[in-house]
């Protein structure tokens, strides 16, 4: 898996039982992007309708395929696993355009037929379009791993995620509805873009420089009248839309702000965004929300979330057994379980998808 925030690929091992229950998570392993061809990634993402060569874009899936191998590899070979032991690899790929209101498509690039191979396994990947086929926005895919493997039947609870875009997966318990969930919008993505623009940094730890600002009031009115916020799911959305263009465009101003206050500002724009979603879908008296993705390692939004959410008891996904940072890669594991033993890996009720689908393509050795 590598999410909005191209900071790496993230591999795991994961074991399922006959009915796809995990077991476990039996080996992890991260590698970052070639500071290069991250660069031309990020680039890639933020302008969807920029110009790019056809033999730069086919350049760009073979690299990232390539790099996909390699973590997979370097998985096994620290986990002295031999590949004859691997049902499946699930490849989500590196998202690079999303689009499910206009012409309803999502592209991820990372060539599945190099992964399988350079690994000698069955590769799943392009998961998010035979949903999109049924009318469905191809995102959010994980709430459907998070039903599966954080459900309490006897109480409801919501589990968000934080990458470079947020969402959230509402676990209606005993009360006998359909799982839901959305994109809430930005987490991490333009905390990531603004310390990168302004001190060369790639993400701000902890949320310390955001703590050293102030929030901007003007700011942060101006970016939630968006009018993603307000609209209603299903939805979802990408760093073609959260952006700094879109920062600056929104707010003129921006340039004539201590850098420290936007920081601050951004992390508040996060915060309120995802507290302004919870507080629309969740059941009244639901008090647990878990939070996974790197988000969950950023103390200010983590005291964030818990102060505008006084009800809620916020926690990561380490209270129900899974590391947070490793919850979206198991979650495309789990979805390629699904695919190959010809099971259904969406939820229509979060996607708006016509029915539920089996997802993705097999890519054979």
């Amino acid at each position: 898996m590598s999410g909005t925030s191209i900071d790496a690929i993230d591999a795991v091992l994961c074991e399922f039982d006959e009915e796809g229950r995990p077991r476990g998570v039996l080996g992890t392993h991260s590698a970052p992007y070639p500071d290069a061809l991250r660069l031309e990634l990020l680039d890639l993402q933020r302008r969807p309708d920029g110009a790019i060569t056809l033999r730069d874009f086919a350049r760009l899936d073979g690299a990232v395929g390539d790099r996909f191998a390699l973590a997979a590899n370097a998985l096994l070979r620290k986990l002295q696993v031999t590949p004859e032991r691997i049902c499946a690899i699930g490849s989500h790929g590196q998202t690079v355009f999303h689009d499910p209101n206009g012409i309803s498509t999502s592209l991820q690039i990372g060539d599945p037929n190099r992964i399988a191979a350079q690994t000698g396994i069955l590769t799943v990947s392009d998961f998010r379009r035979a949903d999109m086929a049924r009318g469905g926005q191809g995102a959010p895919l994980v709430p459907a791993f998070h039903h599966a493997v954080f459900a309490a039947s006897e109480h409801a609870r919501v589990v968000l995620n934080i990458g470079g875009i947020a969402n959230l997966t509402i676990l209606p318990g005993l009360h006998g509805e359909a799982a839901s969930g959305f994109d809430t919008g930005p987490g991490n993505a333009l905390l990531d873009e603004w310390i990168q623009r302004c001190k060369g940094e790639a993400y701000d730890r902890d949320g310390q420089w955001a703590a050293s600002g102030q929030v901007l009031a003007p700011l942060l009115s101006a970016c939630l009248t968006d009018p993603y916020f307000a609209a209603a799911a299903p939805k979802s959305t990408g760093r073609d839309h959260f952006n700094l263009d879109w920062l600056f465009a929104r707010f003129p101003g921006l340039a004539a702000c201590a850098a420290h206050d936007v920081q601050r500002t951004l992390l508040e724009l996060s915060i309120e965004s995802i507290g302004r979603a919870i507080e629309l879908i969740a059941r009244p008296g639901t008090i647990e929300l878990f939070v996974c993705g790197g988000g969950a390692r950023n103390a200010r939004m983590m005291a964030g979330l818990a102060t505008r959410l006084p009800r809620m008891q916020v926690r990561t996904t380490e209270h129900l057994g899974v590391d947070p940072a490793w919850v979206e890669a198991s979650a495309f594991a789990w979805l390629a379980w699904q695919t190959v033993h010809g099971r259904p890996g969406n939820l229509p009720a979060v996607t708006g998808a016509s029915r539920a689908a089996v997802l993705g393509g097999l890519y054979k050795v």
